[in-house]
């Protein structure tokens, strides 16, 4: 039996195209977001959230959001 893990990591985690990161934006502040490739997700940092990726695709609506906590501030 395979151990539960929740979260794949980043090495099994499908690409999501670098074309597609260069016309999304932010659906809350319409600006840039930052790839995390660990975490699969996509950081706004004007709206101070991080969208999930999904079987590589984005979930970029705020539902699905998660508020960005201290750790995520580089």
């Amino acid at each position: 039996m395979a151990p539960d893990n929740p979260k794949p990591d980043a090495s099994e985690a499908p690409a999501v195209d670098p074309r597609l990161l260069e016309l999304l934006v932010c659906p809350l502040t319409k600006t840039r977001l930052e790839y995390d490739v660990i975490r699969q997700e996509l950081i706004s940092r004007a709206a101070g959230l991080a969208f999930p990726i999904r079987n590589g695709v984005p979930l970029l609506i705020a539902d699905a959001a998660r508020p960005l906590d201290d750790s995520d501030h580089r």
